[in-house]
């Protein structure tokens, strides 16, 4: 009989995310080495257990317009279809097309951090996005409608009290939008969704919030589908105003 038990793995993976955000937070000294940190964390930890189709990076996003969102500290984008605008010394520009999520990572939750969070992931929202007609051996299928962008939050623990409350919930209900935020982790306390069904926030206090989030946010995945087919040469034409 195996001596392998999948409670046991989950909740180390939840402590091994949790641990290594507490020890950047009261090892780094430096407020920037401590926020790289931390983003660190939840990168490897998204690059190590979504499927290979999706990639998270630190990025701005850019649409074929060529208006670029503010810096993002986790992108969740497309890596099957979608090409790079730009990559090169750790500065990374993604088509607005190929991404799936955005998270703002920091050390604690708290209104000014969720407010700032909403208007990152508005900066990518706003941004134009194309969709081309999909070729096939039969014919042409239409363009693909777009795919909503997740937009979230990433923290390890939260100065609010109780952690997941009323608080929190008055903050994540007064922006919607582009600016809504539909799902995060207080790795130290628990996560919240948005319930599309219902229309409502479900906070979700939970003792492994870091593994439970992680797989809330591989179901949603599975769900928005794949993004839509990028008008690659509306960016190429950029390559003009130089000429």
């Amino acid at each position: 009989m195996s001596e392998w038990s999948l409670p046991e793995l989950l909740k180390n993976l939840h402590k091994d995310i949790e641990g290594k955000l507490s020890i950047v937070r009261t090892s780094f000294a430096h407020p920037g080495a401590k926020g790289d940190g931390s983003e660190n964390v939840w990168l490897e930890l998204l690059n190590t257990y979504l499927p290979k189709r999706y990639q998270a990076a630190n990025a701005f996003v850019v649409d074929s317009n060529g208006i670029f969102s503010d810096q993002i500290d986790v992108v969740v984008f497309d890596r099957q279809y979608s090409p790079f605008v730009f990559h090169y010394q750790d500065q990374t520009i993604i088509p607005a097309e190929s991404v799936y999520a955005v998270f703002e990572a920091k050390q604690a939750l708290n209104i000014s951090m969720v407010k700032y969070a909403q208007e990152k992931v508005a900066s990518v929202r706003r941004l134009h996005r194309t969709s081309l007609p999909i070729p096939h051996a039969g014919g042409v299928y239409p363009p693909k409608p777009l795919i909503p962008i997740m937009g979230g939050v990433l923290t390890l623990e939260s100065e609010w009290k109780p952690a997941l409350g009323e608080s929190l919930l008055k903050q994540l209900e007064a922006e919607k939008g582009n600016s809504k935020l539909d799902i995060g982790c207080v790795a130290s306390h628990g996560y919240f969704f948005y319930a599309n069904e219902n229309a409502k926030y479900d906070l979700k206090p939970e003792a492994k919030a870091a593994t439970a989030f992680l797989f809330k946010l591989i179901s949603e995945l599975q769900f928005s589908g794949t993004v839509p087919m990028i008008n690659i040469q509306a960016y190429g034409d950029w390559l003009l105003e130089e000429e």
